[in-house]
């Protein structure tokens, strides 16, 4: 795991690597505080623990400019320690805030447990079974170096499908699925999304991907 460290302070900013590295983490950071948003994202990271007080401009502006093009993990750790700082840096994006003084066993357990979140929400989004990945974020059907773009109707049956891999879904639980979703949806709607589903996947090398099973509904 990589975390990329935005602190502007040289003793703590050496601090948080030593630490974190006896954890195992790799952690990166950069003095060039007028570029700092574009080494953070070059460095692909897996978290940013950011400061507020920075020289050029402060952690709000730079959680904004992450964020418009990212959205690792970002815990704000700062000695602004006010409601106001913590409310706004929740409001534009960080997931945690730390207020310093902190002790760095506390630190280490907000960093795995921010970890731990996001890595559940992106296994929600991201199922994979026999061949194909549905992005549900990004509402793609990805085969190898392959991909295709989903309706919302397409997304709901497949991802119900994939959900229950393996297993007959019955043509009502398909039509309940997306009646949630806020679609009106009759027999007829739901034949033409199955049939262009079925030529979406074909089209990226997926054929016989999606089963009709006469009498009982649809299995992958």
């Amino acid at each position: 795991m990589k975390i990329f460290i935005i602190e502007d302070d040289p003793t703590i900013r050496n601090e948080l690597t030593e630490f974190l590295s006896k954890y195992g983490y790799e952690c990166n950071s950069s003095v060039d505080f007028k570029n700092i948003v574009e080494h953070t994202l070059n460095s692909a990271p897996d978290m940013v623990l950011l400061d507020l007080n920075l020289p050029y401009q402060d952690g709000f502006q730079i959680c904004r400019e992450i964020r418009m093009s990212s959205s690792v993990p970002i815990i704000m750790v700062t000695s602004r320690n006010t409601p106001v700082d913590e409310l706004l840096s929740l409001n534009i994006g960080a997931d945690d805030f730390i207020a310093k003084p902190y002790d760095l066993q506390i630190l280490l357990a907000h960093i795995q447990s921010v970890l731990k979140r996001t890595n559940e929400s992106s296994q929600s989004v991201l199922l994979t079974y026999k061949d194909l990945t549905l992005d549900a974020l990004k509402s793609k059907a990805i085969c190898s170096d392959r991909e295709v773009e989903l309706t919302k109707n397409e997304l709901g049956i497949l991802r119900l499908l994939m959900l229950n891999k393996g297993n007959i879904i019955s043509r009502e639980e398909l039509i309940n699925e997306l009646w949630q979703n806020g679609d009106f949806v009759d027999e007829n709607t739901l034949n033409v999304n199955i049939a262009r589903l079925r030529r979406k996947l074909e089209s990226i090398g997926l054929k016989n991907y999606l089963l009709t099973k006469r009498g009982q509904g649809y299995q992958i």
